[in-house]
C-alpha cells in the first residue's frame, strides 16, 4: 500500500506557517488571561464573589475542555487548517457576546464559548508540527508557541490596564473579536493545504515512525480509531495526573489567582498587581524562549521530559508551600515568588510535546488533545476550586488572607501527590 504524502515545507514556508498559527495563539492566551486584569472591574460591576470570579474565569477552560476529544479526531481526519478556522468563527462571535453581556450568566456563557472557539489554537499547530517538522524542530516550535502564549499573557496585563480607560472592557472584547477575524484571514492565506489523512502504524511495533519523514517509508497497518490506544498507553498515563494538577494548576495561578492573591493577601494595589503580573508573564516568555533553544540539545543528550520534570518540580512545589505557609509575611516579594513558582513550573510543559512525539503522526491530534483535555480540566478545577475554598473558609471566620493561604495549601498537597505519582510511574 502506498503511504499518503506528507507536506514538504521550505524553511521560509515553515516560518510563515509558524507565525500564522502563532498570531492566533497569542490572541487566545490574551483572552485566557485577561480575566485576572479585569477582575476588579468585573467584581465591582457585577458584584461577584470569589467563587463567582473563579467560575467565570474557569468557564473559558470548561468550554476548552469540552471540545478536546472531538477536536483530536477532527484534527486527524480533517486537518489542522480547516478545524482551526471553523473554531475561530465561534471565538469571534463569543467575544462580541461577552462585550454585550448584561449579567453574570451571560458573561459565563460567552466566556465558555470563548474557550470553545480558541480551543484549537494550540492543538492545530502542534498537530501540524508533528506531521511536518523533524523531532528537534517539533520541541523547539512547541516551546516557542508557548513563548508566544506567554507574550499574549504579557499583553493581558499592563497593556490592557492602559487600554481600559480608552476602550472600556466591552470595547476591548470587540477589538479582540476583530483581531481574531484577522488571524483567520492569515491562516487561510498562509497555512498550506492539508496532506491526505495519515494511516496509523502499529503503536508498539518496530515500524512506528520516529518522525514525519520516517512515516513515508514504513509499512502501514489498519487505521486506529478513537482514543483507546491513547488512554491505554503507559507513558500517557504516567503523565496524566501531573497534566491535570500540575500543568493545569500552574496555568490557573498564572491566569487568575496570582493577581487576587497580590491584592488580597500581599496588599498590592490593582495597578501594582498588574505590574507584577506583567513581569511574571515576561519571565514566562523568556523561560519558554530558553526551552526552545535548549530542547534540541537536551534531546541529543538523551534527557527525556519525565527526567527533567523529576529534577525540576521539587523547587516548584517548595515555592508553593512557602507561599501558602508565609502568606502576607512575604509582603513585597510576593510578585517575585509567584514569578519563580510559574517559571519553575515550565519544566512541566515539556510533557506536552513529549506526548505528541510518543505517538505516530496519525494519532498525534488525539494524543495531544487528550492531554490538553486533562490540562484544561485541571485549570477549570483549580480556578473554581480555589474560589470555592476561599469562600468556604471565610464562612468559618477565617480572614481573606488566611483563607487564600488555606486554599493554596490544599492545592500544594494535590500537586505533591501528582509529583509522587510521576516518580512511581517512572520507576515502573
Amino acid at each position: 500500500m502506498t503511504p499518503p504524502p506528507f507536506v514538504s515545507l521550505t524553511p521560509r514556508r515553515a516560518v510563515v506557517l509558524f507565525l500564522a498559527f502563532a498570531f492566533a495563539y497569542f490572541l487566545s492566551t490574551l483572552i485566557r488571561a485577561v480575566t485576572a486584569t479585569l477582575a476588579p472591574t468585573l467584581v465591582q460591576e457585577f458584584a461577584l464573589s470569589a467563587g463567582d470570579l473563579g467560575l467565570l474565569a474557569g468557564g473559558y477552560f470548561f468550554g476548552f475542555a469540552l471540545t478536546q476529544l472531538p477536536l483530536g479526531s477532527w484534527l486527524d481526519r480533517l486537518g489542522p487548517k480547516r478545524v482551526v478556522l471553523a473554531f475561530l468563527c465561534v471565538a469571534v462571535l463569543a467575544c462580541v457576546a461577552f462585550a454585550r453581556a448584561s449579567g453574570f450568566m451571560e458573561l459565563f456563557v460567552a466566556r465558555m464559548l470563548c474557550g470553545v472557539g480558541v480551543s484549537a489554537c494550540l492543538m492545530a499547530p502542534l498537530t501540524s508540527y508533528r506531521r511536518w517538522y523533524a523531532p528537534g524542530a517539533q520541541m523547539r516550535a512547541s516551546s516557542w508557541m508557548l513563548m508566544t502564549g506567554a507574550l499574549g499573557m504579557v499583553a493581558s496585563t499592563l497593556p490592557v490596564q492602559w487600554l481600559l480607560p480608552i476602550t472600556g472592557w466591552r470595547g476591548l472584547f470587540l477589538i479582540l473579536g476583530a483581531l481574531l477575524a484577522l488571524s483567520m484571514v492569515l491562516i487561510a492565506w498562509q497555512v498550506p493545504g492539508e496532506p491526505a489523512p495519515a494511516i496509523a502504524p502499529d503503536l508498539k511495533g518496530p515500524d512506528a515512525p520516529l518522525s514525519p519523514m520516517d512515516a513515508t517509508t514504513v509499512p502501514r497497518s489498519p487505521v486506529v480509531s478513537g482514543y483507546s490506544a491513547v488512554w491505554r498507553d503507559p507513558y500517557f498515563r504516567s503523565l496524566a495526573p501531573f497534566g491535570f494538577v500540575g500543568y493545569g494548576g500552574m496555568v490557573a495561578v498564572q491566569t487568575l489567582w496570582a493577581a487576587p492573591w497580590l491584592v488580597n493577601v500581599a496588599g498590592f494595589t490593582p495597578l501594582a498587581a498588574s505590574t507584577a503580573m506583567f513581569w511574571l508573564n515576561v519571565s514566562m516568555m523568556v523561560a519558554f524562549l530558553m526551552w526552545g533553544w535548549v530542547n534540541p540539545w537536551l534531546a541529543r543528550k538523551g534527557l527525556r521530559a519525565e527526567q527533567l520534570m523529576a529534577w525540576g518540580l521539587p523547587v516548584h512545589i517548595a515555592l508553593l508551600l512557602v507561599m501558602a505557609g508565609a502568606g502576607s509575611r512575604v509582603g513585597d516579594y510576593s510578585g517575585v515568588m509567584w514569578t519563580l513558582f510559574c517559571v519553575s513550573g515550565t519544566v512541566g510543559t515539556l510533557a506536552q510535546p513529549a506526548i505528541g512525539m510518543a505517538f505516530p503522526p496519525a494519532l498525534a491530534g488525539r494524543a495531544l488533545s487528550a492531554f490538553n483535555l486533562l490540562i484544561f480540566s485541571g485549570v477549570f478545577a483549580v480556578q473554581w476550586g480555589v474560589g470555592l475554598l476561599v469562600d468556604s473558609l471565610r464562612t468559618f471566620g477565617w480572614s481573606v488572607a488566611v483563607a487564600y493561604q488555606g486554599a493554596m495549601g490544599v492545592f500544594a498537597i494535590c500537586l505533591l501527590w501528582a509529583y509522587l505519582h510521576l516518580l512511581q510511574a517512572k520507576k515502573r
